[in-house]
């Protein structure tokens, strides 16, 4: 699998909402950084995961203008658009930020080590 399918897969293992789909995308010491905390343990991102789920149902999730900034045959990088979609109390909500991903290779397959996510700038 390369690089850019291990993005693709990571995205598809997010939409199942079923963590131990992500799980198989990610390096045992994965850092993500989201805007409200920083989770350094897969215990932790998956609470995280979890929590999100419960919060917004039926969440989609997207990645949009998908940018590879570095990459050789160990690491690749790349930031996107990240775009959600679910529904919050009942009620519809989206919205969307700025994500940097980088996979490692770990025995030959592509690893989700970093994930940071944060919103949009206003400016």
């Amino acid at each position: 699998m390369s690089y850019k399918a291990a993005l693709e897969t990571y995205i598809n293992a997010t939409n199942t909402h079923d963590f131990t789909q992500v799980e198989q995308v990610l390096h045992p010491d994965a850092v993500y950084w989201f805007s409200d905390k920083t989770c350094t343990s897969i215990d932790e991102i998956k609470d995280y995961f979890n929590r999100a789920w419960d919060m917004i149902k039926e969440e989609k999730y997207t990645a949009t203008e998908i940018q590879w900034i570095a990459a050789d045959q160990h690491v690749a990088t790349c930031i996107y658009t990240y775009n959600y979609e679910g529904y919050l109390e009942g009620g519809f909500v989206s919205g969307k930020g700025r994500a940097t991903n980088v996979f490692t290779q770990v025995d030959g397959k592509w690893k989700l080590i970093h994930e940071h996510l944060s919103s949009l700038s206003s400016s």
